[in-house]
C-alpha cells in the first residue's frame, strides 16, 4: 500500500505546493508556464549577481523557501525527487538576466540529473550572452569511498545559499562569490540518519527498515541499531570526522563551526531539541566551538522520520555573512550570539524552604493524623484500578494511578518524618507533596485546596469549627481559580462535603450515606473542563472517578476518627 498523503492528486501536488508557497508569501511569484519561483522585486537585482538554485521537489522548504533579499533570487522545481528540466532552468536564468543582474550563479547539488540539466541550461544561457557560473555542492560524509559520481549535495547547500546571498547583497562580483563559497565548501560536511523510509506520492516506500534498525547515511545501506539520541549523535559525529574516510570533514579541537540540525520530515520538535542538545554537547566535548545553531526543517525528504547534521567550519568573515539579514521566508530568526561559551542557566529566585523540609514537633493530634493518613493511602492504593476503570470512560484512564502516586509519596514521607502537632503545618506539607509528586490537574486542585485550608488551622485552633472553616476556605480557593463554565467535579464534591461540615459545625452529617449520594450525583453532571468535556454527555454515565476518590478519602478519615473516638 502507498503511504497516505494529504494531496489532491499525484500529478498536481508539486504545482499546487508552489502556488501555496507564493500565495502565502508576499515577496514571491511564479514564472508563468514554468515551475520557477522568483522574487517579486526582480528590479532590485539590477547591477548585482543573481542566485539560482533548485532540484527535485519533496525537500521543502528547499529551495523556494530560501528566495529573498540576501539569499536566492529564484528557484526551479522538478517533480518529486526529479531534476528540473533545462527549459525551466534557462527560463529562470533569462528572467534574472533581463531584470538587469550582472551575472547569474547556479548553486547545484551534486546529482547527475541536476548537473546535466543545470549545466545544459548554463551553456544555452552563455549562447544568449549571459554571464553565468555554477557551484557544485558535494558535502555528504556518508560514503567512505565515494563512487565516481562523488559526494552528494545535501543540507549544506542551504549554507551556500546564505553565504552567497550575503556576498551578492554586498555587491561582490560573480568571480568573487564563486571563489569564496568554493573555499567554504571544503569545510562543510553533512550526514543523515533515518528511522523510517519516505514514499513518493503514488509509489511504495523508498526502502524497508526492519524493526529496531536505523539507516545511517541515507542511501549508503548501512544499518545500525536504534539507540539513544546521545549514542546516535556520537556515532554520526565520529563517522563524519573519521580521517580514514575519503569524504570526512576534517575537524579538530579548537575549530569553530556552524551547526544545522535538519529535520528530514517527521521528527517531533521535542526529538529535534533532544538531538540538538546531544550534538552541541558532543561537539563541545571534542573541544569544538559551536558558534551558531539552527534547528528545524530546512531540507526535508517528504515524510521521512530522521535527521541530518551539517557542520560548517567558520571564521569571523563567514559568521558575518551567515548573520547578514535576509527576507527569505524559510530562514530562521537566529541569534548572533555564540552557542558555546555562554551561560545557559538563569538563577532562580530564592524560595522559602518547603514545609516538609522543616523540623517538626509532634503534638497530641499527631498519632491520629498519622493513622488517618495511613488509612487514606492504603485506601487509595486499593482503589487504584477501580478509579482507572471509571476514568477510562471519559478521561485518560489514569485517575487511579495519579492518586496512587500521591499515596506512595505520602507513605514515603511518613517513613522519615514526624507528623507535626499543628494541623495547618501538616496540610501545608501535604500541599507541597501533592504539588510536586501527584502531578496533573488533580495534584494542582488538591494542593490548592490544602494550601488555602492550611492558613485556618493552628495548634491552638483545631476544633471542629476550625476544620469546617478551613474546608470552606479550600473550596472557595478552588472556585476562584475556576470559571463558572469550568467548575470542576473535585470542587463540586468538596464543596458539598465541606458545606455540610461548615453548616453543622460537627462531623455527624458526613456519614457514608451522604458521601454515596454526593458521588451518585456526579453521574448527571455535565463536564465543562478536561477530556470529558469533549465526549458526548450520553456516553458519560458513571460516577466521576475524582468524586469517588474524594469520598474514599473522607471515608478513611471518618473511619479513623470513629476507631480512635
Amino acid at each position: 500500500l502507498t503511504s497516505r498523503k494529504l494531496i489532491n492528486s499525484e500529478d498536481s501536488c508539486v504545482d499546487e505546493a508552489l502556488w501555496g508557497l507564493v500565495r502565502a508569501t508576499g515577496g514571491l511569484s511564479l514564472l508563468r508556464g514554468h515551475r520557477v519561483v522568483v522574487r517579486s522585486d526582480l528590479q532590485s537585482l539590477k547591477g548585482k549577481v543573481a542566485l539560482l538554485s533548485g532540484g527535485g521537489s519533496g525537500h521543502e522548504p528547499a529551495h523556494g523557501g530560501y528566495i529573498g533579499a540576501g539569499m536566492l533570487s529564484a528557484a526551479v522545481a522538478g517533480g518529486v525527487f526529479a531534476s528540473p528540466p533545462p527549459t525551466s532552468i534557462l527560463a529562470a536564468i533569462l528572467s534574472l538576466h533581463n531584470a538587469g543582474a550582472s551575472g547569474i550563479l547556479l548553486i547545484v547539488k551534486n546529482y547527475t540529473g541536476d548537473r546535466l540539466n543545470f549545466g545544459l541550461a548554463a551553456e544555452q544561457a552563455r549562447n544568449h550572452g549571459v554571464a553565468v557560473d555554477m557551484v557544485i555542492v558535494a558535502e555528504d560524509c556518508a560514503f567512505d569511498r565515494p563512487s565516481k559520481a562523488g559526494r552528494r549535495g545535501l543540507c549544506g547547500t542551504v549554507f551556500i545559499h546564505k553565504l552567497a546571498g550575503a556576498l551578492a547583497e554586498e555587491g561582490c562580483s560573480l568571480d568573487q562569490i564563486v571563489s569564496k563559497v568554493t573555499e567554504v565548501l571544503k569545510g562543510i560536511g553533512t550526514l543523515g540518519v533515518s528511522l523510517s523510509p519516505c514514499s513518493v506520492p503514488g509509489c511504495l516506500p523508498s526502502f524497508e527498515l526492519p524493526p529496531g534498525d536505523m539507516e545511517l547515511g541515507l542511501g549508503e545501506d548501512r544499518r545500525i541499531d536504534v539507540s539513544s539520541a546521545d549514542e546516535v549523535v556520537r556515532t554520526m559525529i565520529e563517522h563524519m570526522t573519521n580521517p580514514n574516510s575519503q569524504s570526512h570533514l576534517p575537524l579538530q579541537s579548537g575549530d569553530t563551526v556552524v551547526l544545522c540540525v535538519n529535520n528530514l520530515g517527521a521528527l517531533s520538535c521535542l526529538e529535534m531539541s533532544v538531538v540538538t542538545r546531544a550534538t552541541i554537547s558532543c561537539l563541545e566535548a571534542r573541544g569544538v566551538v559551536v558558534a551558531r545553531t539552527m534547528t528545524g526543517s530546512f531540507m526535508t525528504s517528504l515524510e521521512m522520520a530522521g535527521v541530518s547534521l551539517t557542520l560548517m567550519k567558520a571564521d569571523q568573515e563567514v559568521l558575518t555573512l551567515f548573520d547578514a539579514r535576509t527576507s527569505a521566508p524559510a530562514w530562521p530568526n537566529l541569534s548572533s550570539v555564540s552557542v558555546s561559551g555562554r551561560s545557559c542557566v538563569t538563577e532562580a529566585p530564592v524560595m522559602s524552604s518547603k514545609p516538609q523540609d522543616d523540623t517538626q514537633n509532634e503534638g497530641p493530634l499527631s498519632p491520629v493524623m498519622r493513622k488517618a493518613l495511613e488509612k487514606i493511602c492504603s485506601t487509595l492504593l486499593e482503589k487504584q484500578e477501580e478509579l482507572n476503570s471509571l476514568d477510562r470512560t471519559a478521561g485518560d484512564g489514569d485517575c487511579g494511578n495519579t492518586h496512587a502516586q500521591a499515596a506512595r509519596a505520602i507513605q514515603e514521607w511518613l517513613q522519615g518524618h514526624v507528623v507535626p502537632g499543628c494541623p495547618g503545618r501538616l496540610l501545608s506539607i501535604l500541599a507541597g507533596l501533592l504539588e510536586e509528586k501527584m502531578g496533573g490537574s488533580s495534584g494542582a486542585l488538591y494542593s490548592l485546596f490544602l494550601t488555602a485550608a492550611a492558613g485556618h488551622m493552628t495548634e491552638g485552633r483545631s476544633n471542629t469549627a476550625a476544620w469546617a472553616t478551613a474546608m470552606h476556605a479550600g473550596t472557595q480557593a478552588m472556585r476562584r481559580c475556576k470559571s463558572r463554565e469550568c467548575f470542576n467535579v473535585y470542587n463540586v464534591c468538596l464543596w458539598s462535603f465541606g458545606g455540610n461540615l461548615a453548616n453543622s459545625k460537627c462531623l455527624k452529617p458526613l456519614k457514608r450515606r451522604v458521601l454515596e449520594q454526593r458521588v451518585e450525583s456526579t453521574r448527571d453532571l455535565t463536564a465543562r473542563a478536561g477530556r470529558a468535556s469533549y465526549i458526548a454527555a450520553d456516553r458519560v454515565t458513571l460516577p466521576d472517578p475524582g468524586a469517588v476518590a474524594v469520598a474514599a478519602i473522607f471515608t478513611a478519615v471518618m473511619e479513623t476518627l470513629q476507631t480512635g473516638s
